[in-house]
């Protein structure tokens, strides 16, 4: 059997993932895998190798702030298949957008923490009472 066709447990999922069993289930019933979840013998849940892709991507979406609905939508597009990378693309710049604005957020406050390291550096170098304003 080739790696794409692999059947592979809901556990082996979750461990090459590194998400739990639930949220692979809570995955599943919002709509973000890439196709339904085959059943095996008893019902439970058969995975291929190209659903840990998919998941991976889903990870990357996720981690980066982008909302379930949103993963939803971009799971529905590549569904539809040809045709749609307009849309996906649009979707992914936008979210793109968002991580640049976090990106610029963070370096704003990593520059105030900069700034407050150096106070209290400054002042551990030199003999004398303590920084002001916090």
């Amino acid at each position: 059997m080739s790696d794409s066709h692999q059947s592979l447990t809901i556990s082996q999922v979750a461990a090459r993932t590194g998400l739990s069993p639930d949220t692979l289930r809570f995955y599943e019933r919002e709509g973000i895998l890439a196709d339904p979840v085959r059943r095996g013998p008893g019902g439970r849940r058969v995975y291929a190798e190209h659903d840990v892709e998919w998941l991976n991507l889903c990870i990357v979406l996720r981690s980066s702030g982008m909302p379930i609905p949103a993963i939803r939508r971009y799971t529905e597009l590549a569904r539809q298949g040809d045709g749609t990378e307009k849309d996906r693309l649009a979707l992914l710049r936008e979210h793109q957008g968002e991580i640049f604005a976090q990106i610029a957020e963070l370096h704003r406050c990593l520059d105030v923490i900069n700034h407050k390291i150096a106070v209290y550096e400054d002042h551990l170098d030199r003999p004398g009472p303590g920084p002001a304003g916090g």
